[in-house]
């Protein structure tokens, strides 16, 4: 489960990582139902295409994962239940957010914190900020996802929702 606003090489390996534990590996791309928003700039489709032109570059066969968009509830207690009527079965969770580890620890669901990949430099919020500020972004995110930024005009949409708020 993540945002994926914009998916990055610490997305990447947090994916590789679970692919050594799973198969297949259901990516949930949460706040889909988000956009356009400082913190949210691109719509879950966006996300999909950054994600399925990752994995696909990174040669891994698409047979081994699934993206699944999830819209947010407002109802913590109930997320769990809802996640499960849209992912199919699954038996663990990789996951770094303290909130979903607690909730699924609490439905005795298996839960694995993923290893960060150099978590100072792999932060979306981060690179976010990078990318309205005119500095060096690109080398933190995969090939594909630079190119789809640029078709997107990201850069430019980012910077423009950042003026308006």
């Amino acid at each position: 489960m993540g945002r994926f606003q914009p998916f990055h090489l610490g997305h990447l390996a947090a994916a590789k990582f679970a692919l050594t534990k799973v198969d297949p590996l259901f990516i949930a791309v949460g706040s889909a139902q988000k956009s356009h928003e400082p913190d949210n700039p691109f719509t879950a489709s966006e996300r999909i295409t950054m994600i399925k032109s990752t994995l696909e570059e990174e040669g891994i066969d698409c047979r081994r994962w699934l993206l699944i968009p999830v819209p947010d509830t407002r109802v913590h207690s109930a997320w769990v239940d809802y996640l499960m009527t849209l992912v199919p079965r699954f038996d663990v969770v990789f996951s770094n957010d303290k909130l979903t580890l607690r909730l699924f620890r609490e439905r005795a669901t298996k839960v694995v914190e993923v290893p960060y990949l150099r978590r100072e430099m792999y932060s979306a919020t981060q690179i976010r900020a990078e990318m309205i500020g005119g500095k060096a972004w690109r080398k933190k995110v995969p090939p594909a996802v630079a190119r789809i930024i640029d078709e997107l005009r990201g850069v430019e949409r980012l910077r423009q929702i950042a003026r308006e708020t």
